[in-house]
């Protein structure tokens, strides 16, 4: 049985805070992830506002939200009602028990806007990611995972072609209703060409302007939908790392797309076999444990890669609370060996462990400050 690592936290949340946000991709697995802990809740109420006998409640929400105000109200697609964030202030105002309401939603710079506006102190959000491996059973294929990505009904599937079938209907419905509900405002062949241009391009420093001209947009465009559409967790940008160096460094973010199943739909991939002969197999290889790192290194570490204008890099870049720093470089081999530039931004760095991820995974040091292992070894010292 996958547990989700998120429920202990949302727990916990709720015995601390008036108001928990669950935010996270469309078909992640709020609703369930909500509707398994209600239970442990006590007399909860719950709502989905996207059924109009749920919405009908609300018509008078403060006079429906007074009457239950003893108990938790669970509000799932709570982007789709920006109103309702003033009356729960108000509410929790009146009465800052722990645990008054529970919120569901996927995030839109409007959710955001709303919310950090008018529950200000009062609301803590946990961000849901995609099934990630510390989450799965001992005998999932982690091959399988990075093929159908994380989410559950993709990786859950009964075979590869059952999930493509279904990752192609999510992006479909993406596009076609979901983006432009959460303030989109491009047509869906337009977002189409745009996702599958930022599929080609992940793991790559961010160009606005190249894409703008691809689309005949302008750059602050191309820029504003794309912030959307991390907004929504569709997409993630990994900031440069600046250190005090005499050094002309990348200033751009990279781009990745977050989930490597729609990452491979969105570029064509149909398996293993066609994946390992694609050209952006590298690519999909690094942004997969970008990913997977990113949603299980804990919040106090920050993430960002390093580069220079003359070629030293450094995939990702994980700050420590105390600001001690550990590199990783990523690498789709079984024989990693050190380059120049590699070895040129580790010393720029001066990090204290530095690491090498392989997908065959031996474990071992490839010089004396140098180790070389796989993705969930890291995962197991770093979670």
């Amino acid at each position: 049985m996958i547990l989700r690592k998120a429920e202990q936290s949302l727990l916990e949340g709720l015995q601390q805070f008036p108001a928990l946000g669950l935010i996270g991709l469309r078909q992640v697995g709020k609703t369930t992830l909500a509707k398994k802990v209600l239970p442990k809740l006590g007399n909860a109420i719950y709502l989905d506002l996207e059924l109009s006998s749920d919405l009908a409640k609300l018509e008078n929400a403060e006079l429906f939200l007074s009457s239950v105000a003893d108990r938790l109200v669970v509000i799932d697609e709570v982007q789709r009602k920006p109103e309702l964030f003033p009356l729960i202030r108000a509410l929790i105002d009146q009465n800052r028990r722990p645990g008054r309401f529970l919120l569901l939603g996927s995030a839109s710079p409007e959710l955001l806007r709303q919310s950090s506006e008018s529950l200000a102190g009062r609301i803590k959000y946990i961000e849901l990611t995609p099934l990630s491996i510390p989450e799965l059973d001992a005998e999932n294929d982690l091959t399988d995972h990075w093929l159908r990505g994380g989410l559950p009904a993709s990786f859950l599937a009964g075979s590869d072609e059952l999930s493509q079938g279904w990752l192609d209907a999510f992006i479909a419905t993406m596009i076609e209703r979901d983006l432009p509900s959460l303030g989109l405002p491009a047509s869906p062949s337009l977002t189409g060409r745009l996702l599958r241009m930022l599929a080609h391009q992940t793991a790559n420093v961010w160009n606005a302007s190249d894409f703008g001209r691809s689309l005949d947009l302008t750059y602050h465009t191309v820029n504003s939908y794309v912030d959307l559409l991390e907004s929504s967790f569709m997409v993630r940008k990994l900031e440069p790392h600046f250190i005090n160096l005499k050094k002309r460094l990348v200033k751009s973010p990279k781009i990745l797309v977050r989930d490597s199943g729609i990452l491979h739909r969105l570029l064509g991939i149909s398996g293993m076999q066609a994946l390992a002969g694609h050209p952006k197999l590298g690519a999909s290889f690094e942004s997969y444990c970008i990913e997977q790192i990113a949603g299980n290194i804990g919040e106090d570490r920050g993430l960002t890669f390093y580069r220079t204008h003359k070629g030293a890099e450094i995939d990702l870049v994980i700050t420590h609370p105390d600001m001690s720093l550990t590199t990783v470089e990523i690498k789709y081999t079984s024989s990693p060996k050190l380059t120049p530039n590699h070895v040129s931004a580790i010393e720029d760095l001066n990090a204290s462990d530095n690491f090498i991820i392989t997908p065959k995974g031996e474990d071992y040091l490839l010089r004396k400050d140098i180790r070389t292992c796989g993705l969930g070894t890291f995962l197991k010292e770093y979670s």
